[in-house]
């Protein structure tokens, strides 16, 4: 029996997705060219065809990174984030009496994908679904930008909130709003736990709460925090 041949041009677009997946800053064609060791002509038709398909993505200076479509289908094959965090996120919630969210980076903003109330009455921050921050101001977004690796031009916070494990900020969203976060490691997106309060103590106390919040999602992956 004849051994399968295969396709050539598969294998050589999905050679193009793995430097892609390499390379978080993303590569211009000459430079993925150069990294597969293809021809500059053949990288740039397979990177068109990536791009059209979503499995790549071209900023507006001709770079390419890894596309949604990958994150669509990693989201099917493995636990969903936002399933994973919502229990989680509830307890946290419920120990910090503090609103618990969970920000993910979508575009240029950090967006509120997950909400958890703590169950006492009385004035709290509060954070909707969809809510749309900024990444360079505010805990969630920073932190959720440290969760991956670094990229070029991100914010230099995001560095010390990579090596410290989580970030508090105050007042730099919302007047009177204290913001402790963590970044979650090991997902298809950059992620964050966050928690916004009024309480400015819970600044020094609930950084642990939110870290150890941090590893319990994160161990639905084996990704682990320091």
């Amino acid at each position: 029996m004849a051994a399968e041949s295969g396709s050539q041009t598969l294998e050589r677009g999905l050679a193009v997705l793995v430097q892609l997946s390499r390379h978080p800053e993303g590569l211009t064609v000459a430079e993925a060219a150069a990294a597969t060791g293809l021809h500059r002509s053949i990288t740039y038709r397979l990177l068109v065809s990536l791009h059209r398909t979503g499995f790549a993505a071209r900023d507006a200076e001709g770079r390419y990174t890894v596309g949604g479509t990958v994150a669509d289908l990693a989201e099917h094959s493995r636990p969903r984030l936002r399933d994973v965090a919502e229990p989680v996120l509830a307890e946290l919630a419920r120990e910090l009496d503090a609103t618990a969210s969970l920000v993910e980076v979508h575009g240029d903003a950090a967006v509120t994908t997950l909400v958890a109330e703590p169950p006492s009455d009385g004035p709290r921050f509060t954070y909707r679904l969809g809510n749309r921050d900024p990444l360079d101001r505010g805990a969630g977004g920073l932190a959720a930008l440290a969760s991956g690796p670094r990229r070029a031009g991100e914010p230099e916070r995001v560095a010390r909130v990579r090596t410290a494990g989580h970030v508090t900020t105050s007042g730099e969203l919302n007047p009177g709003a204290h913001g402790i976060a963590a970044p979650l490691p090991g997902w298809h997106v950059l992620a964050a736990v966050n928690v916004v309060t009024a309480r400015a103590e819970l600044l020094t106390t609930a950084p642990e709460a939110v870290l150890r919040a941090a590893r319990a999602i994160g161990a639905a992956t084996g990704a682990t925090l320091g």
